[in-house]
């Protein structure tokens, strides 16, 4: 059995750092959500998380780290809400299906959010491997507690097709933010991968 450990980095540090680090988020989604990729620029968001631009720096080394940071604490606030909730569904394709849409859901209903985080995640280098993994960490608990909820713990096997499922998951996002899938299309591929996959 494997466990999978998910680290909140917003737990680590100071509570001053924990709070600048909360407003720099705060600002990266916030002007994120206005004008899209191109719109978070680092002086805009140490501007408004109200950091000096070398503090910002410290914290995230580039725009990237920032977004897919940024990315990660939109997958923490998702899987903290639903740790206690019950998925609906009566086979794990029907529970996993459940967990994506709605994640995807979330995500469409904030069109330029989801093209600046999916965009950065497209773009990260080796140089964001922790940010990446953190990402997948937490997309990868979702999944497993929606194909499993009695079991305590992911097998490998569980874990290994978690992930197969959310770069499947990735891919269709990314062909919504692209403009080569409507959203009505990325929930019907998302749909058949599952059921292909997981095949209950």
């Amino acid at each position: 059995m494997s466990t999978i450990n998910s680290l909140n980095v917003e737990d680590l540090g100071s509570a001053a750092q924990r709070d600048r680090r909360k407003r720099i988020l705060d600002a990266t989604i916030d002007l994120a959500t206005k004008g899209g990729f191109d719109a978070v620029q680092m002086r805009a968001v140490a501007d408004q998380a109200e950091v000096a631009l070398g503090t910002l720096y410290r914290y995230f080394p580039s725009k990237i780290h920032l977004l897919v940071s940024a990315l990660g604490r939109e997958f923490e606030r998702t899987e903290a809400a639903r740790r206690d909730v019950e998925v609906p569904g009566d086979t794990a394709s029907e529970r996993v299906i459940n967990v994506l849409k709605g994640t995807t859901r979330g995500l469409q209903s904030s069109p330029h959010l989801t093209e600046a985080l999916t965009r950065a995640f497209m773009f990260a280098d080796a140089s964001v491997q922790a940010e990446i993994h953190q990402v997948g960490m937490l997309l990868t608990s979702m999944l497993t507690r929606a194909m499993h909820p009695e079991q305590p713990e992911p097998t490998d096997d569980d874990i290994a097709i978690a992930r197969v499922i959310g770069d499947v998951w990735l891919s269709a996002l990314v062909g919504w933010v692209t403009g080569r899938m409507t959203a009505a299309e990325t929930g019907a591929q998302i749909e058949r991968a599952v059921h292909l996959i997981l095949r209950d």
